[in-house]
């Protein structure tokens, strides 16, 4: 069973990826059951983002957490890849998603799928590495901790509101891509038609659980094999 420590997802904000809090992330506290994921606010179900950003049939995904400590109602919200890789079989729960369709992605979410794990609301945010999906979505024991930064009286334990999947460590990226380097390809895609011309990060950037396109998964792969520019 994943350590149940919570993590929070990274920041992401109209003023651009990473500049304030986002939809949907994550944070670190101790139960039983397992934890982490992302928060923020809580919209509407139906967003012009459910519209947008993707499909729910998605094989790859973006997620973000903090590597940063930063406190929230007494709970420290770091969680980074290199604490995933710490963790007992180093896999961990994705709790704490207060968007609904962060959550929605997370329930769409399957076994053995692949994900970014993207550093976010730091100094130099990016993709650090590669994780999978272990156990598919159940419910996020957080919502009901009164004492949790994320606790939601609203949400009933015979019909939660609010979910979580596990995740596995795969490996740290070769090297480091950076939020600048990845708008560069996004503005030049835009332009151009390439593969990240739509990409989720810049243009619903306050979502920390994002759907990649496998063209979009294995053009940012293609990255590490090269210098930045």
């Amino acid at each position: 069973m994943p350590n149940p420590r919570k993590r929070r997802a990274g920041a992401a904000g109209a003023a651009g990826p990473d500049s304030k809090r986002p939809a949907g992330k994550r944070t670190k506290t101790r139960k039983p059951t397992g934890t982490s994921a992302s928060v923020g606010d809580s919209s509407p179900e139906k967003t012009s983002a459910s519209k947008n950003c993707g499909n729910n049939q998605s094989s790859y995904w973006l997620m973000k957490s903090e590597p940063q400590s930063r406190i929230e109602k007494g709970v420290d919200v770091k969680f980074s890849i290199e604490d995933l890789k710490a963790e007992p079989k180093q896999t961990a729960c994705w709790d704490g998603v207060r968007n609904y369709q962060a959550r929605n992605f997370l329930r769409a979410m399957k076994l053995e799928q692949k994900a970014f794990f993207y550093h976010s609301n730091c100094k130099e945010p990016g993709i650090a590495g590669l994780v999978k999906i272990v156990k598919e979505a159940y419910p996020d024991h957080t919502q009901f901790e009164k004492n949790n930064p994320y606790y939601d009286p609203s949400s009933k334990e015979d019909n939660p509101k609010w979910s979580m999947v596990d995740v596995q460590f795969v490996r740290l990226m070769k090297r480091y891509i950076t939020l600048t380097e990845l708008k560069a390809n996004h503005q030049a895609h835009k332009a151009t038609g390439g593969p990240l011309k739509n990409m989720a990060l810049f243009t619903h950037p306050r979502l920390s659980v994002q759907p990649l396109t496998p063209e979009e998964f294995e053009f940012i792969l293609s990255l590490e094999e090269k210098e930045p520019s």
